[in-house]
């Protein structure tokens, strides 16, 4: 299969110019003007980016968690990708009691054998850190292609300052890296106890009990852990202003200290937990929404570089049967996570780019260039040849109102609902085959169940 791109404007992370794309199997081959190959399929992309598919970094895809599961699996999650213009996500893989990374690894993997439409990978998460399982983090990033883990601070599966020193100190000699959910535990367990006495268990109180403080001082914890190992750490859903200090401040210190965020913690604010009829527990996630002062300020990381990448947190729950499972009553039963996958290009291009928040250029960066750089997929990522032909024909004039039911992702809300974007996908492809395409009033998709594949990726020479 061989596809000719005529005439687009391509965009990388420093500049952009007008050429034609020829794409043959897998691979990006040509970057030219006025290219006179013989192509299977011809697409005129006069006045459209040709943007790298975008990479999410970040998604909970048939995840348990509190009693239930996320809702998307392998095949709803990546026809879902697909339509947003995601062409590689990699998902969290949670490590269960007893098990090695590598049974974990191939326990999830086999969950999306024969159903992913798009490219993925794996972060082991380490909940289970017996010594033999810090040994393996060698394999891990050097034989299994998944050279990033994930820690918590928080929940009952949270590992202690001496793990998270470990699994440091292991990652730093084989160019691994180590994402931390960073969260005070004990301050969020001592504002449940003040709240649950005060009656005050709303939707709205979710927020209140995991304040920016708590964001704060784990973040500056774990940045000291990184300074006495001289390792690297990455802060994944970055939320406040006060976090995106720390996160700062280590940085100046020339700590390698490394943070995503999220089009939730960039454009909502915990004013939505006050809607009527218990809708505030859409946006039950954690952490919680913020304030518009950190919606502020994580754009100004975005811009100034503080913040390296933007991800989703793709973790969705139906409104109706999953978030009032356990009842009404008690903010602390409601399943955390909200969908966004498919709404993450969009979002970032409408809010970010037209609004003149970021160029188009950091846009590039934020959601492709500089995620596959951060985590080792050396095939995607950019317009450039050899490279994976991971491409979006992007219309940037093209309206399009979010709402749930013109999107794909298992689930019956979006956080997003009602806003209008300006910019869309017209067509999507990932290693040279169409997987969706623009049909006049929303995205289709057109790709083949089961084509995408597991991709190693590959440990930092840092």
């Amino acid at each position: 299969m061989s596809v000719l791109f005529k005439g687009g404007t391509i965009v990388s992370t420093t500049g952009r110019y007008v050429a034609d794309v020829y794409t043959e199997g897998d691979k990006i081959k040509t970057i030219g003007t006025d290219l006179d190959v013989p192509a299977d399929e011809v697409i005129d992309a006069k006045r459209k980016y040709i943007l790298p598919g975008a990479i999410d970094p970040h998604t909970h895809i048939a995840m348990p968690f509190m009693g239930t599961h996320a809702q998307d699996d392998y095949e709803t999650g990546t026809i879902a990708a697909a339509c947003g213009g995601v062409t590689s996500l990699i998902d969290f893989d949670l490590q269960q009691k007893g098990e090695t990374l590598l049974e974990a690894l191939e326990r999830k993997q086999a969950l999306a054998d024969g159903k992913v439409a798009i490219d993925y990978s794996l972060h082991p998460a380490v909940m289970d850190p017996r010594p033999e399982v810090i040994e393996e983090v060698k394999k891990a990033c050097l034989e299994y292609g998944t050279p990033s883990f994930k820690i918590f601070m928080v929940y009952d599966f949270r590992v202690d300052d001496a793990t998270m020193i470990r699994l440091l100190e292991e990652t730093k000699k084989y160019g691994g890296l180590v994402q931390v959910h960073a969260e005070n535990v004990y301050i969020i367990q001592h504002l449940n106890e003040v709240l649950a006495k005060q009656g005050k268990l709303a939707p709205y109180y979710h927020a209140k009990s995991r304040p920016n403080i708590a964001e704060e001082e784990a973040i500056a914890r774990a940045a000291k852990m990184v300074e006495l190992t001289g390792s690297r750490i990455y802060i994944v859903h970055l939320s406040s202003l006060e976090g995106l200090r720390q996160v700062k401040a280590a940085q100046d210190r020339g700590v390698q200290v490394f943070a995503e965020t999220c089009p939730q913690y960039l454009l909502l604010d915990e004013e939505r937990y006050k809607e009527p009829d218990f809708n505030g527990a859409k946006y039950v996630m954690s952490p919680p929404l913020r304030t518009q002062a950190s919606n502020d300020a994580l754009w100004r990381g975005l811009k100034d570089r503080s913040v390296q990448v933007v991800a989703t947190d793709h973790c969705p729950f139906d409104f109706n049967g999953k978030k009032d499972m356990f009842g009404k009553d008690d903010y602390k039963k409601i399943p955390n996570g909200a969908p966004g996958i498919e709404t993450l290009l969009m979002l970032m291009h409408s809010e970010g780019v037209v609004k003149g928040r970021i160029s188009l250029e950091r846009m590039v960066d934020v959601l492709s260039t500089g995620t596959a750089r951060m985590f080792g997929l050396k095939d995607k990522g950019e317009i450039l040849v050899g490279k994976d032909a991971d491409i979006v024909v992007f219309d940037p004039d093209q309206k399009f109102t979010i709402t749930q039911p013109k999107l794909h992702m298992n689930i019956d809300y979006t956080p997003f609902e009602g806003i209008e974007v300006t910019g869309m996908p017209s067509a999507v492809y990932s290693r040279g085959k169409k997987v969706s395409q623009w049909n006049g009033d929303q995205m289709e998709f057109v790709g083949e169940i089961g084509r995408g594949k597991f991709v190693k990726r590959e440990p930092s020479e840092s």
